[in-house]
């Protein structure tokens, strides 16, 4: 056990699968710690007295691994707070300890960016316009793209959706959103879709930010899809679990879907030779829409918040609803 303790305050033992640099800077913040350093995916806290755990998110393969709830769980755990924004990549018996709270918020500005990259660089040839020679230069003449008045669909409106239509309105977009309930967007300038279908007949680019739960998975399927404006960019920075890849697929090659930019598949990574690879429609990125310089920084902010939070039995934000699966 690193124990990192300020002789003034009783220790707070944290299990910890963050690793020993992240614990460094939270105890560097947060007095009076002892912290249990754990390998990502282990649950084994039977010994320790630890009365919160940090936990990583997992593959989907690592989670079915997992599947046997611990015999001591949750043992001496009041807290765990998670360091994702989504819930799906931990056992489900995680969510039997008596709070859950996931690290919502602090990816929705850069994934926001991410997008945003994804739609400019389409829109305007990048990186085939640029010229690395005269020739090319006499060449490059590529028509592109504006955005500005282009309609702009967001699947889901919790923190990503939000941030990305907060960018979207001073861009000159049209927002359209589709969320799960009918509270208010609250956002002035941003229509509402009545279903997914519908927000897709009218976008030139439609961006996937839903939750992984039974209910959304595969929620973008073939009947979904055919309902899409012709040429639609479509953006996934959600989880790969939520489209039917094979009807996405069939969607490229008959070219109702122009581009599709997927940040997340399923599973992660795809197997050798799968076609998302090579199309030429298909623009993969490894999961990493979130992961800035300074998105690391906002995680550690917020956990220590919840810490600070938690001793002084203050409330903490963004508890999981084991029910609802977020």
């Amino acid at each position: 056990m690193n124990q990192i303790i300020d002789a003034k305050v009783r220790p707070l033992v944290i299990a910890s699968q963050l690793g020993k640099a992240f614990n460094e800077r939270i105890a560097q913040r947060v007095p009076g710690l002892a912290f249990v350093d754990l390998a990502r995916g282990d649950f084994d806290i039977a010994a320790s007295d630890a009365e919160v755990l940090l936990a990583m998110p997992l593959r989907a393969a690592e989670v079915r691994a997992l599947s046997e709830t611990p015999a001591a769980w949750p043992g001496a755990i009041r807290w765990v707070q998670l360091f994702s924004a989504g819930s799906d990549g931990y056992p489900r018996w995680v969510f039997d300890a008596p709070l859950v709270t996931c690290a919502r918020g602090p990816s929705a500005q850069p994934i926001a960016e991410y997008v945003f990259a994804t739609i400019l660089n389409a829109a305007r040839r990048l990186p085939e316009l640029w010229a690395h020679s005269p020739e090319e230069w006499e060449r490059n003449k590529l028509r592109t793209r504006d955005v500005a008045g282009a309609t702009l669909g967001l699947i889901g409106f919790g923190a990503i959706g939000r941030r990305i239509a907060e960018l979207a309105l001073p861009f000159g977009f049209r927002v359209v959103a589709h969320r799960r309930t009918d509270a208010p967007l609250g956002i002035d300038g941003v229509e509402r879709a009545p279903d997914i279908g519908a927000l897709l007949a009218q976008s030139d680019y439609a961006v996937l930010a839903l939750p992984a739960t039974p209910q959304t998975y595969r929620i973008i399927d073939k009947d979904v899809l055919a309902q899409a404006k012709r040429g639609l960019h479509f953006i996934n920075v959600a989880r790969g679990s939520l489209i039917d890849q094979e009807a996405l697929l069939d969607a490229l090659n008959r070219e109702v879907i122009g581009l599709a930019s997927l940040d997340v598949t399923d599973p992660e990574p795809l197997p050798e030779g799968h076609p998302f690879y090579t199309h030429p429609r298909v623009q993969l990125s490894p999961h990493i829409s979130m992961i800035t310089e300074g998105a690391f920084d906002k995680l550690i902010d917020k956990l220590v918040d919840n810490i600070n939070r938690y001793r002084e039995r203050r409330p903490l934000p963004d508890i999981v609803d084991p029910h609802r699966g977020y």
